[in-house]
């Protein structure tokens, strides 16, 4: 069985009906600086039972391509939005 990878980010839309936009943050040290710097990217997750909220934080885990841009779903919600 092949390791599917994580994700923990930021829900920031809502997509559609079944979709959310996420926001994964990482830290990198910067090359010339070596100042720890936030490199952001964004990914589509499908969200079958539309539970997710604006602002929740949530785990996504990889799967089969659902469309052209979306490759993710749903795992777990970590923390409600406030």
């Amino acid at each position: 069985m092949t390791h599917k990878r994580e994700i923990q980010g930021k829900v920031v839309t809502i997509a559609g009906e079944k979709t959310i936009s996420i926001v994964v943050e990482r830290r990198v040290m910067h090359p010339r600086y070596h100042k720890v710097v936030k490199r952001f990217k964004k990914y589509l997750v499908h969200d079958e039972s539309s539970e997710c909220k604006v602002g929740d934080e949530i785990i996504a885990i990889e799967c089969r391509p659902l469309s052209k841009t979306k490759s993710f779903r749903l795992k777990t919600v970590v923390t409600g939005a406030k």
